[in-house]
């Protein structure tokens, strides 16, 4: 699959990621869906590989350059009663709580759909649906969480100090949903 000239178009509205991908600092990992999955199946599997993506950009960020690490997560394939949109909601959602503090960002991206930059204009659709899993900008990236305050809050003093972020939560998919689902519910403006 073509990343390169969708990442390309997308240097306009993300500034760090021509940057990143000229050190070679983006990276691709393919998840692909085993036929017939079902939404849980799939959500716990996408969990755990986002999981793995960002243990292994943590490191990166306090190296050279660390700023541009960015791993992004392609999902292939479709749950068997689930779209990638609903598939990645919940895992997205645990991700920033467990590592916001620590800074790394989380994000989501579903194949075609319609995006806007934080000016309110269109952003090219993606090709494919992926989470990209980052080094967060703790000057900007707050700003993309206007709608849950205290992670925002959290995002902008982040600090990795090297914690495990499943400390007090088993690293098991349904304990993880289970807390994410007790954190406030997103405020819509």
């Amino acid at each position: 699959m073509d990343v390169e000239s969708y990442a390309a178009s997308m240097f306009a509205y993300c500034p760090y990621l021509e940057a990143s991908m000229a050190r070679g600092m983006t990276g691709w990992t393919v998840y692909e869906v085993v036929p017939g999955a079902c939404r849980e199946a799939v959500e716990a599997e996408l969990f755990h590989v986002a999981v793995q993506a960002a243990e292994w950009v943590r490191p990166l960020m306090r190296r050279r350059h660390g700023a541009l690490a960015c791993e992004n997560i392609v999902i292939l394939g479709d749950a068997a009663d689930a779209d990638h949109s609903e598939v990645m909601a919940w895992p997205h959602w645990a991700l920033k709580h467990l590592y916001g503090p620590v800074g790394v960002m989380f994000g989501k991206f579903a194949q075609c759909a319609r995006e806007c930059d934080r000016f309110g204009q269109s952003i090219p659709p993606a090709p494919v649906s992926f989470l990209p899993v980052r080094a967060s900008v703790r000057s900007r990236d707050p700003q993309f969480l206007h709608d849950t305050p205290d992670l925002a809050q959290s995002l902008a003093g982040a600090d990795d100090d090297g914690r495990d972020v499943f400390e007090h939560i088993p690293c098991d998919w349904k304990a993880v949903r289970a807390w994410a689902a007790s954190l406030p519910v997103p405020q819509r403006r």
